[in-house]
């Protein structure tokens, strides 16, 4: 039976403003959350990783480490991986991206990467391709043959369902997506609370 992924409030309305800030960079992040029954995944937060060195650099390590002690801290788990690319279309998962989520996968063994698909954010879409691990070997492939896997039937769901174009909004119209910082940012501005990013999240999301 296929695992079941849902992605809260939070952690989708970050990993959008990820892309929305930096929109010509290659961004990344961690998906945080907990196993709610077998099979069944909920992603609650995101935290937001890098959009200068996106590669395995000492910066990432670092990254990667503080934002798994933060999910253990609260109780979570780092359950997935997201990426999204330079060119909207491009929804390759790169390398770097498949070793960090195979190194998730060690430690949660439901792990799952989304790449954000940009040129398809019009509000209605998900606009993520989700990725799993292509056992036996260690590359990871697109889990669904559908441009728009996040349909009623499917796997994949977005909770509350009109979180795509509430992300939307907030971003033309609030501009909130301007007070979201990763750990670049917060390197060159250590007041920035990259793991938390509160500043920028509604408070009934």
């Amino acid at each position: 039976m296929a695992t079941k992924y849902t992605i809260t409030g939070p952690a989708y309305i970050k990993l959008f403003f990820h892309l929305a800030k930096h929109p010509h960079q290659r961004v990344n992040g961690v998906l945080i959350g907990k196993e709610l029954s077998e099979g069944v995944v909920e992603a609650t937060d995101a935290i937001p990783l890098l959009h200068h060195w996106t590669s395995l650099s000492p910066m990432m390590e670092i990254g990667l480490d503080l934002a798994g002690q933060y999910a253990e801290s609260a109780g979570l788990k780092v359950v997935g991986y997201y990426q999204a690319c330079e060119r909207p279309e491009d929804t390759t998962l790169f390398p770097v991206g498949e070793k960090i989520a195979s190194r998730i996968k060690q430690g949660f063994n439901h792990a799952i990467a989304f790449v954000l698909d940009a040129s398809q954010i019009d509000g209605t879409s998900a606009a993520l391709v989700p990725y799993v691990p292509a056992a036996p070997n260690p590359n990871w492939k697109p889990a669904s043959s559908s441009p728009q896997p996040f349909t009623v039937d499917s796997p994949y769901q977005l909770s509350p369902p009109n979180l795509a174009s509430r992300a939307l909004a907030l971003v033309r119209d609030e501009k909130l997506h301007l007070k979201f910082g990763d750990f670049d940012d917060h390197l060159e501005d250590v007041a920035i609370d990259w793991l938390r990013n509160k500043a920028c999240v509604p408070k009934d999301l």
